[in-house]
């Protein structure tokens, strides 16, 4: 009975990840790195374990929670549209009252990180919550979700670098404004599986808004601001020509990434979103963390 119980706990914590998606966290972790790095270039020190520690913890509370409360205040719309019917609440593999103390435990672990990194993360903690929440409802009211969604991972680096040095500067902005376009770019690539259904509900979205084609077009417009951002990091930032080549490395990711999904074609579209954005962020890591280690 006990080996039983076991089992069932760990099948509902399994439940809980897959519902969340969390092997996708590794999206906006890299930008929290790269925020770490940032700041450990601008002071000359390296952080501490514990300052990284919390903000690991931070950023895998804060992602949990926001991806918890998604699915949440989505449920109905997920169970009204066939792709989204089997995720794990519509389905009844996870409860309303599971979800919620997931989310709850979640943003708790979000918010004891904030509190030991500094005091200007934890007064700064709540709006960061308060976005995750709008983006659950903006599909209801506004177009821009996609832009919002891109808000809330922008924050991963800038939360970063306040953990360490308690500001900002040029070059962690412009890390976060390139971060914006990129979600937003890859968020509009992921409603385009919805169009139709969008646009039967009277859900908001770029794509429901401007069609396909110009859908299509934006994406390109936001990864090429993506780009420009990226370039822009490195006034001040004391990155160098290693860094510059993560950055061209990106660029060919994108371009592969773009040549993936077409309008008239979206069957490799889960390639695209999940295998070239994982990629995308952990290749500039690398590349910037190279070249501050060199």
């Amino acid at each position: 009975m006990e080996t039983m119980n076991r089992q069932q706990i760990f099948d509902k914590i399994s439940s809980l990840l897959e519902m969340i998606k969390f092997s996708h966290t590794i999206f906006a972790f890299p930008f929290a790195l790269l925020g770490v790095v940032l700041a450990a270039l601008a002071t000359g020190a390296l952080p501490g374990f514990g300052q990284v520690f919390w903000i690991c913890v931070a950023m895998v509370g804060a992602r949990s929670g926001a991806m918890g409360l998604n699915r949440l205040i989505d449920a109905r719309i997920d169970a009204d549209n066939p792709r989204t019917a089997e995720r794990h609440i519509p389905a009844g593999k996870v409860s309303l009252v599971e979800a919620w103390v997931f989310v709850v435990v979640s943003l708790v672990i979000f918010l004891l990180a904030a509190w030991m990194l500094n005091p200007l993360c934890f007064k700064l903690s709540p709006l960061v919550i308060g976005f995750f929440v709008l983006y659950a409802y903006c599909k209801r009211f506004s177009h821009y979700a996609h832009l919002v969604l891109g808000i809330c991972l922008a924050a991963a680096p800038v939360g970063a670098y306040i953990a360490l040095r308690g500001e900002l500067s040029w070059p962690v902005m412009s890390l976060a404004l390139a971060v914006l376009f990129w979600v937003a770019g890859f968020d509009i690539f992921y409603a385009l599986q919805d169009y139709e259904f969008d646009v039967e509900r009277g859900l908001h979205s770029i794509p429901s808004r401007l069609g396909i084609d110009k859908s299509f077009l934006l994406v390109r417009i936001f990864h090429g601001l993506m780009l420009l951002f990226l370039l822009l990091v490195l006034p001040g930032s004391g990155l160098g020509w290693i860094y510059l080549v993560g950055v061209l490395v990106v660029a060919g990711l994108l371009l592969y990434e773009h040549s993936l999904v077409r309008p008239e074609d979206l069957s490799k579209l889960d390639a695209a979103f999940f295998n070239m954005n994982g990629y995308i962020s952990v290749t500039i890591f690398v590349f910037a963390l190279a070249d501050a280690v060199v």
